[in-house]
């Protein structure tokens, strides 16, 4: 596929607020006109919430200011084909004010920044994705029974596999591995490494490409962090190293030596902003119902080299260009752009204020008592992210502002809400 042969319809897309990719599906002359000049779309893409209700409180864009102009420009480089739709293809975009000045709201944008930051320290940043998705069949059950690593059930998942492994090879992304994880119906997808943008695009597209596939099979997939109470939820871990003149900054001097500085940095600025973060990798309100203790997902500020129970994990290898820092912390929920985003700040605010991680946790992280608690709650987490400045500046202001605004927005609409759980709990007691 290349921009000289787009295919019958190309759905030109830039990922929202929560990750999902929204735009318009432009015919071959049409998208060759927005690579020359760029296509009109809504400014109300950077309003609204996962339901699609505008969000008021934005004043400047969207609904409050008449959903004027943004004009989208096609990045050809991620044009590709869709497998599963013959003759369409998909191309990601860069989008811009109708003056022509970068939109600093922009997710892929927010990373962009993050990355240059990074850059004027001397590092490219690689990084990888690891998604945990639930999936059902056309009768509602899981396709698993939630035995992790089991080689009889992921046979159940062949023909979703294949059909998967195929979309993702014409969309450029490599699938590494696939396994069973302890939950009923839930799989975890392993992906290639890839320079920081690339990566966070091929995780975006993973994401589009899963629910595609499972409802062309009469499935259906979800990335939600927690479907079920009982049972572990969904992660969607994300692995960094960063790279100078070609070689590993992460890896040892020798296989199981010293850590070096530029690791033992990223750590600790990742730890040192791990609660602000949190917004950002978890950034719905049913994200912290998977952060449970024993689920390996982790609900402290803890690091440990090979160890999943703590947060941020040290993974070596005797091959320099695996050795990588591991945050278990995000959900399969979070924006692959603002998770990324918001580690490589945390990485680069460490390597650039030479910080020094606590001692390493060894054994389970997971039963001290003696470190700090993450946030448990969106709440808890705004009021960290709010109160992170350095966090906020790395990501920008405008942008800070504008996400938090969309994180009180959910908060309001929770508050608003009356579950069935409340009734069922409470109208005859009360």
């Amino acid at each position: 596929m290349s921009k000289s042969d787009p295919g019958e319809f190309v759905l030109l897309g830039m990922p929202d607020v929560n990750g999902s990719l929204r735009g318009k599906a432009l015919s071959g002359d049409a998208f060759e006109a927005a690579v020359r000049d760029g296509t009109v779309t809504t400014d109300l893409l950077l309003g609204l919430d996962p339901v699609d209700t505008p969000i008021t409180d934005y004043e400047e864009f969207g609904i409050r200011s008449g959903a004027g102009d943004l004009i989208v420009h096609p990045d050809t480089d991620t044009l590709r084909a869709l497998a599963w739709r013959p003759g369409w293809s998909i191309c990601l975009s860069t989008p811009t004010w109708r003056d022509g000045s970068r939109c600093e709201l922009a997710t892929r944008e927010v990373l962009r920044s993050a990355l240059a930051g990074m850059a004027e320290l001397g590092y490219d940043v690689m990084a990888a994705f690891e998604y945990e998705v639930r999936l059902w069949n056309s009768e509602g059950q899981p396709l698993s029974g939630g035995i992790s690593y089991s080689l009889v059930e992921i046979a159940r998942y062949h023909e979703f596999v294949g059909r998967l492994g195929e979309a993702l090879e014409g969309l450029g992304i490599e699938l590494t591995a696939v396994h069973t994880e302890a939950g009923p119906g839930l799989v975890e997808l392993n992906l290639a490494a890839g320079r920081g943008l690339e990566a966070a695009d091929s995780a975006a597209l993973v994401k589009f490409a899963v629910k595609e596939v499972a409802a062309s099979l009469d499935m259906r997939a979800s990335f939600l962090a927690k479907t079920a109470p009982g049972e572990e939820g969904s992660s969607g871990h994300v692995h960094i190293s960063c790279w100078s003149d070609k070689e590993n900054a992460f890896a040892p001097a020798e296989p199981g030596g010293e850590l070096p500085p530029a690791c033992t940095r990223a750590v600790a600025g990742m730890l040192e902003h791990l609660a602000g973060s949190s917004l950002l990798l978890n950034p719905t309100i049913n994200s912290y119902k998977r952060l449970v203790p024993g689920w390996f997902a982790p609900v402290n500020t803890s690091w440990g080299v090979e160890n999943r129970s703590a947060a941020v994990r040290v993974i070596g290898s005797s091959k320099p260009e695996r050795c990588r820092i591991e945050c278990r912390r995000p959900g399969a929920d979070a924006n692959p752009y603002l998770a990324l985003a918001a580690l490589v700040v945390s990485a680069a605010n460490g390597i650039r204020g030479d910080l020094k991680p606590p001692p390493a946790v060894e054994g389970d992280a997971y039963a001290r008592d003696d470190l700090p608690e993450l946030p448990g709650s969106l709440e808890s987490a705004l009021a960290a992210f709010c109160a992170d400045g350095e966090l906020r500046r790395g990501l920008g202001e405008p942008f800070s502002d504008y996400y938090a605004t969309s994180r009180a927005w959910e908060l309001k609409a929770w508050r608003e809400s009356v579950t069935d759980w409340e009734r069922e709990r409470y109208e005859r007691a009360v």
